[in-house]
């Protein structure tokens, strides 16, 4: 069925803040351990199987133990010091990753420390020798085997398998220092499987480093997050397609599956993440398992993604029917824990079952009818804290969303608490809610808060949620704007950034379209800004404006960070241009461009790494800078007058594209201040 396309809007600006507080919050919500894709429960619900020989978990495990990865005779084909993808080399690790993950759980299932020495052998060697990820798919290496290899790594950790202290911290500062930088700003330039692959990954470095900004940063990221992989941007609609549905069947499972394994880890640490929105996870499961069984009255949207580079017309029958091990694990949660129906997913189930390697590569866990099959309810507790708090700052108010918790029976409520101060007091606000949000409407424009939520069972009360603060609307003096005839974008400010959704095709040759987060100026100005890494648009254009008015037209003098068009879409050439039109109406003239971008800002044609900007009038001079480090600054042009005498200064956002784009702006600073917000 063809519909008119269909554009992933938005009213929703992503302020996501990695919040450190006090030691007190950070220690406040211990991670539950083993607590990625294993817990303790599953853990000892596959060992009773195996040894009672109970199906269908004992035919899981005969399949299992015919994996040369399942050997503690694996031979090792690593460690190197450099893997890569597109170029490099990944299959050594690859396959050294399944091993140590699969020997790891043989010694769970076994006993036999054999195994667990071989694991430990395998992750300390790889922990000890692997300095760097590289390679134009640089994410997708660093998310798929490093997420087994840290799988075994807590299972050894928590079985008692005789892993050294020393080792442990060793693989600790390697999965914090070498996997997760190349990890941390997901993977918004592509199809959302890649932007999976970081956020399971990121997750379970967060549960196993006991980092909690780490693990809510990436629960943010999955249910708010401005990538292709995010829950919403995912599964598209309430039909369940998939954002890579028109592309082919192999990588919409890949990457449905790989937010199937962000939902295990977050229910081993107490969290419904399979429930969120409605079980739009099990909606997309249903709609991925449904076609490749061969059903052929499916809907179809033709689509366009948040990067605006796949636009997608019909269904893709490429690689039809090729149906992967990733379905025994939903059907165990949604059918067996849950009890919902899922026809499509128990017919995947029935035809497989049992399932086998997670291959090629180290694409996904496989196994699950080993892992995951005849998991049972949770036991009646008192409800984990709720998670992956995410709040909006307005105006007139603050919105709050958050993550249910997985454990507690009943009806369960929740209560919001305020403070003015990271380290509190903190003031009951409101009780008694019965949904995952919340809007605090009793805030003072320009003012940050720090925010955080319980459940409330009929066994208790959960600790704490993680703190987020949030600011209620922009900084003391600043104001927004569309200019031009354009889809509605927003600013919003947690206290140190902003992030900004736009729309529009940037400044025209006769008009505009773009989203101006701006103040009022007299006299002489200067803003200076770091743009993040990773905007939602490879089209995005980002720069500093000086100019007359809002109207459509006006006279302005710029410095933007442009994506120039080069012969591969994928690899956009980013330079800065020094740009002013003197008259209303009037067309734009290059006072100067710059050279494109190189690394650590530019790698492979993305905005990997951060970039400086700097705009500075003095007397009727205007000159501009940039920086790759904010401390080293070039002038990148200069204009002798100021066209129509500017009355504001601020900074200017267009996605490029007919979708929107989201932008994340820090360290600004104006007239050499940094911006100051009321607590």
């Amino acid at each position: 069925m063809k519909t008119k396309i269909q554009y992933v809007a938005g009213k929703i600006c992503i302020c996501f803040m990695a919040w450190v507080g006090s030691a007190g919050v950070l220690t406040a919500q211990p991670f539950i351990h083993p607590g990625i894709l294993h817990s303790k429960e599953d853990l000892a619900r596959m060992k009773t199987a195996v040894a009672l020989q109970q199906q269908p978990v004992y035919s899981g495990y005969l399949v299992f133990i015919k994996d040369s990865a399942s050997q503690y005779t694996y031979k090792m084909q690593g460690p190197l010091k450099t893997v890569g993808r597109n170029p490099g080399v990944s299959a050594a690790y690859d396959n050294d990753a399944n091993a140590a993950h699969q020997n790891a759980v043989m010694w769970c299932i076994t006993g036999d420390h054999r195994y667990a020495q071989k694991a430990i052998e395998i992750v300390n060697a790889w922990a000890a020798t692997l300095t760097a990820v590289t390679g134009r798919d640089a994410i997708l290496m660093a998310g798929l085997g490093p997420f087994k290899m840290i799988n075994a790594a807590e299972l050894l950790r928590y079985t008692g398998a005789g892993w050294k202290a020393a080792d442990i911290r060793k693989a600790e500062w390697h999965f914090k220092e070498v996997i997760y930088p190349v990890l941390k700003d997901y993977a918004p330039f592509a199809n959302g499987n890649w932007d999976a692959a970081a956020l399971k990954t990121c997750m379970a470095i967060g549960v196993f480093c006991n980092d909690r900004p780490v693990f809510e940063d990436a629960l943010r990221y999955y249910t708010h997050g401005w990538g292709n992989g995010s829950i919403g941007n995912y599964i598209i609609n309430t039909s369940g397609q998939i954002q890579e549905s028109g592309r082919d069947q192999p990588h919409s499972q890949l990457g449905i599956g790989m937010l199937a394994e962000c939902c295990a880890i977050a229910w081993n640490q107490g969290l419904d993440l399979y429930g969120y929105d409605n079980n739009r996870l099990l909606k997309g499961f249903e709609y991925v398992a449904g076609y490749n069984l061969g059903k052929d009255d499916l809907p179809f949207s033709e689509w366009l993604d948040r990067t605006g580079k796949y636009h997608h017309y019909r269904m893709s029958d490429k690689g039809r029917g090729q149906l992967r091990p990733l379905y025994e694990q939903v059907y165990a949660h949604y059918v067996g824990t849950k009890k919902l129906p899922a026809p499509g997913v128990a017919a995947v189930v029935e035809k497989i079952r049992p399932e086998g390697p997670g291959r090629p590569g180290a694409d996904h866990p496989g196994y699950g009818t080993l892992y995951y099959a005849a998991a049972g309810e949770p036991a009646d507790a008192k409800p984990a804290p709720p998670a992956g708090l995410f709040a909006q700052g307005f105006n007139k108010e603050v919105q709050l969303s958050w993550i249910a918790p997985g454990t507690g029976s009943g009806d369960i409520t929740y209560m919001v608490k305020r403070s003015g101060l990271p380290a509190g007091p903190f003031k009951t606000i409101a009780e008694n809610i019965r949904i995952t949000r919340f809007s605090d409407k009793t805030v003072v424009p320009g003012h940050r808060y720090y925010y955080t939520v319980a459940a409330v069972g009929k066994k208790g009360r959960s600790s704490d949620a993680f703190i987020q603060p949030a600011v209620a609307g922009l900084p003391r003096g600043w104001l927004q704007e569309d200019i031009g005839p354009v889809a509605p974008g927003n600013t919003c400010f947690d206290g140190t950034r902003f992030n900004i959704e736009a729309f529009g095709a940037g400044p025209g040759k006769t008009g505009d379209g773009f989203h101006y987060t701006f103040f009022p100026v007299k006299g002489n100005a200067m803003l200076e800004c770091r743009i993040d890494p990773q905007p939602g648009s490879q089209f995005s254009m980002i720069g500093l404006m000086l100019r007359k008015d809002l109207t459509e037209g006006a006279p302005f003098v710029s410095l933007f960070l442009y994506p120039g068009k080069t012969e591969h879409i994928e690899e956009p050439d980013w330079h800065t241009r020094f740009e002013a039109r003197a008259k209303q109406g009037g067309g734009i003239t290059t006072l100067a461009k710059g050279a494109g971008l190189t690394a650590p800002a530019v790698t492979f044609g993305r905005l990997t790494g951060s970039y400086w900007l700097r705009v500075q009038k003095h007397g009727n001079r205007i000159a501009a800078f940039v920086s790759y480090d904010g401390a080293q600054w070039r002038e990148a042009g200069s204009s002798p007058a100021d066209p129509g005498d500017s009355r504001f200064l601020g900074i200017a956002v267009a996605s490029g594209m007919t979708n929107s784009t989201n932008v994340r702006i820090r360290q600004v600073r104006v007239n050499g201040q940094p911006l100051n917000v009321q607590q």
